[in-house]
């Protein structure tokens, strides 16, 4: 872009807050002992290392299944699933042994494991079989999943009609099992209702059941006092509470939204302009803004409550009365605020949180001089919670998700509670994916891909 930006290809193993500096290390030996590492100061800093593998301390996991996280683990499943078909071709090859090796498990039914089970159906039955026809009755796909569905997160109706379309396409859905050993043939799992242990023998089974902190943000809990969390905490500016300098976003962090009920009293005094000890309608809209700026559980309660305005929710402290004449004390605000705190909850650990993330902490940056002059933030409740700032706390705007799932096929679940699926939102896929790529390189780039694909079929040579 022109701007005056480092890039270094290497690895963050070590950040030292206390001296202001992040221990890196290339992979290609640059200093004259040849180890490749360096140190960094920095005035602030970022952290978006993302999040790792959550194996939940299964034996045989890490050591037999590939995963989702990294290029490299995508080239990984290629060349394997390419192998698993050249070994089940070889000459006396029994049909039991065919049936194992061509036998891929997906472990975990969430978003990311469905779209994989879905798009490894299409690669197998568009393309794969029809180079090797006389194995193509072997080719099996099961999900393991340790809910009784799924896309537990999505609505019923979506999770429904995936689980009826992966029926019809014959993949298995082993629903209610955990997973509680891999070797390098089979995979032990156990049934949640009746605690029966099952074998299930594959030929390439994938690890899809959730995602772990990194060591290197481990460690830097653990130095910053947040060493029994499972991530970093940051605050609704989207900084360390304990690190004046230090910044996270994405799937390495995660959002303590402050609670209402913990600054009740500041709220009140500030509101209470008069000293009066109670506080009036119209003191109360009064800081109602900038009260919903900080607080953001209280629009959605609100909302979740269909109350229409701050009258209604007050009602619920001082009982049924005329709202022009309406007067509250400490106690009875409190009683009106003391379920409002039930709204609070973690963002997802997904893109667009990331992407959102992103883009709001840069706009901060750039305009961080400007606001100092001109601050946007609650400025009436500077004093309540810790790490204000001058700008507005980061709210997250929930887009939707979608599902794909194969067959040209898609669900997507988006606001307002409206639920698609089928054929129409595929394409409806098509061109969400590609307006969210980050240059017109990469959007050609993608597009001219699919269109391959539909022309001349997926390309099945080993990389």
């Amino acid at each position: 872009k022109g701007k005056d930006v480092a890039y270094y290809e290497a690895e963050c193993f070590k950040i030292d807050p206390t001296k202001k500096a992040v221990h890196c290390r290339s992979a290609v030996g640059t200093n004259l002992d040849g180890n490749g590492d360096f140190m960094l100061d920095y005035d602030y800093l970022v952290v978006a290392l993302g999040a790792t593998v959550n194996t939940f301390n299964t034996p045989g996991v890490m050591e037999h299944c590939h995963f989702l996280k990294e290029v490299e683990d995508a080239q990984k499943i290629r060349k394997s699933v390419i192998d698993c078909f050249e070994r089940a071709s070889i000459p006396n090859i029994s049909e039991e042994e065919k049936r194992k090796i061509l036998h891929f498990v997906i472990i975990g039914g969430g978003p990311t494991g469905v779209e994989f089970a879905a798009e490894l159906h299409d690669f197998l039955v568009e393309d794969l079989v029809k180079l090797y026809p006389a194995i193509a009755q072997f080719v099996k796909i099961t999900i393991i999943q340790s809910g009784e569905h799924i896309l537990n997160t999505f609505d019923q109706r979506i999770a429904v009609f995936a689980e009826s379309k992966f029926q019809r396409d014959g993949i298995e859905l082993s629903t209610g099992f955990r997973v509680i050993k891999v070797s390098d043939d089979s995979i032990t799992v156990k049934c949640k209702s009746s605690g029966v242990e099952t074998l299930v023998p594959y030929g390439m089974a994938i690890w899809s059941a959730g995602i772990g902190t990194r060591p290197v943000i481990t460690d830097f809990m653990n130095q910053v006092g947040q060493g029994k969390r499972r991530a970093l905490a940051t605050n609704e500016w989207l900084r360390v509470p304990e690190c004046d300098s230090v910044y996270a976003i994405g799937d390495c962090s995660s959002i303590s939204q402050r609670k209402i009920m913990e600054d009740i009293s500041t709220i009140f005094k500030v509101a209470d302009k008069d000293n009066s000890g109670t506080l009036t309608l119209k003191e109360i809209n009064d800081v109602l803004e900038d009260i919903c700026i900080r607080y953001p559980q209280v629009e959605l309660y609100m909302k979740s409550m269909h109350m229409v305005d701050i009258a209604d929710l007050i009602k619920g402290g001082v009982g049924d009365s005329n709202k022009e004449s309406m007067v509250v004390n400490i106690e009875e605000f409190k009683k009106a605020l003391c379920h409002v705190d039930s709204q609070v909850k973690t963002v997802p650990a997904t893109a667009q949180v990331a992407a959102q993330q992103g883009y709001y902490l840069a706009d901060c940056f750039n305009k961080k001089d400007h606001c100092v002059e001109h601050p946007e933030g609650p400025l009436r409740l500077t004093g309540s919670g810790e790490g204000h700032h001058n700008f507005r706390p980061f709210r997250y705007k929930h887009l939707g998700q979608f599902a794909p799932l194969g067959g040209e096929q898609a669900a997507a679940e988006l606001p307002g509670d409206w639920v698609s699926m089928g054929h129409s939102t595929q394409w409806l896929w098509y061109s969400v994916y590609a307006s969210k790529q980050v240059s017109w390189r990469t959007r050609v780039l993608v597009v001219s891909d699919w269109t391959r694909r539909f022309i001349f079929g997926r390309d099945s040579s080993r990389i």
